[in-house]
Parts: C-alpha cells; structure tokens; sequence
C-alpha cells in the first residue's frame, strides 16, 4: 500500500501490479539492519542487467542527495522510486526490486486481491519489528547485528 508523504502528486494510492512497474528502479534500504543488508546482497546478485539501483538510507550525505525523502520514514518502510516518478513503499517496493532484477514473478502473489492486505499487515508488522528481528537474526545469517 503506498501513502502520501511527499507531495500527493508523488505517491499514489494502489497495489502495485509488475505491468505497472516502470524500470529502473531506485531501492532505499537500511544498510544498519542485517535483514535488509542481507536481502540487499540477494537483490545484487541478481541484479545483472543493472535495472535496480540500491541507496543506503544511512550513507553520509542522504539528506543533501535525496532531500524530498524523510529518513524517519524510509527508516519504518522500505521505499521504492520507479523510473517514472513514483514512489512505492513496502510490499510494493519490495515487488519493484524485486522485477528489476527479473524475479517479480516469485512475489508478484503477494499483491493478488484477497493477499494483498493480508501481505501489507505482516510486512507492516515486520517492518514495525525488524530492529529487534535482526538484532537476533543478524549474527545467525552471517550479517553484524542491527545497529539500532
């Protein structure tokens, strides 16, 4: 589910479909969270005909690069910008990396009707505890712990 937090011309209310994906695609993670920099890692192997760019949240210099982004906010759901302009967050940014690099077809269930809202409440609760998830998980997937 995508909500305005830019100006309402940015986002827009819909679950995202693969068809409406326009590529590239722009993926702001969390380079603290071992979850996150584990799935990074997955996402750039894959990643071979260079459709999906990767940009960590907590690089030095962000705010100044990205300045339209509220890192307060991308901190609490991954976001996705599309070549077009829009800007996705979570299942759906998740969906739009993950077609960049071709795989959209394994998620793509995700944003059905009827799993769609099911999918969007456990990512939202996912996300709402992946501090304390990777904290614990980090040093098990072979990542640092979370530095949060």
């Amino acid at each position: 589910m995508v909500t305005a937090a830019l100006s309402p011309s940015v986002y827009t209310v819909m679950v995202l479909k693969r068809k409406d994906i326009s590529l590239p695609v722009t993926l702001f993670y969390d380079g603290d969270c071992a979850l996150c920099r584990r799935e990074v890692d997955h996402l750039s192997k894959k990643n071979r005909k260079g459709l999906l760019k990767l940009v960590d949240i907590r690089q030095d210099g962000f705010q100044e690069k990205y300045p339209e982004f509220d890192v307060v906010e991308l901190d609490r759901l991954i976001h996705a910008k599309l070549a077009d302009g829009r800007v996705v967050k979570g299942v759906d940014a998740t969906l739009a990396a993950w077609e960049a690099v071709g795989m959209g077809c394994i998620i793509a269930p995700l944003r059905w009707p009827g799993v769609a809202c099911i999918a969007d409440l456990g990512y939202e609760l996912f996300a709402k505890n992946r501090h304390s998830i990777s904290r614990r998980l980090g040093p098990i997937l072979g990542k640092n712990e979370c530095k949060r």
